[in-house]
């Protein structure tokens, strides 16, 4: 696992969101967005995927959950299936793990201890992004960009 800091800015996304409980159905509309994204013709190595749960499930029902999967890109779509927004902008805190089921969970069994060792508080106004940059997940990794203060 690498960690490093990296400013992220406001980029212009499409996204498609899901309502409900975080879980298989996510991973569902993932497999969506990216058949609508190869659709359009935009899908290639620089491409750029988010997965953004904009809820936390302790504080929020379940039934109201939202889960956002984004492409970035500015240009913009006379689509239903799909709406327009930006990333949250700001001071990310940016895990490259790989991309397994095992590593994940790894990851964020570790979170607050990682978060200490590097000397970083965490910006709970922002959600976690999960990062899909196509380059990486064709070496089998993904990123998670963890939200941090100053």
């Amino acid at each position: 696992m690498t960690i490093r800091l990296e400013k992220i800015p406001a980029h212009p996304v499409v996204y498609m969101r899901r309502i409900g409980a975080y879980g298989e159905q996510n991973l569902k509309l993932m497999h969506n967005m990216k058949e609508w994204i190869r659709h359009q013709e935009l899908w290639n190595d620089f491409s750029t995927i988010y997965g953004i749960a904009q809820d936390n499930p302790a504080t929020t029902p379940s039934e109201q959950c939202r889960y956002d999967v984004c492409l970035e890109t500015d240009q913009t779509f006379e689509d239903r299936a799909i709406q327009s927004g930006a990333l949250p902008a700001g001071t990310y805190l940016v895990f490259e793990i790989p991309h397994t089921t095992k590593d994940v969970q790894r990851f964020w069994a570790s979170l607050a201890d990682s978060l200490l060792k590097e000397e970083k508080q965490i910006d709970k106004s922002r959600p976690v992004l999960e990062r899909y940059k196509v380059v990486l997940v064709n070496k089998g990794l993904c990123e998670f960009c963890v939200p941090v203060l100053g």
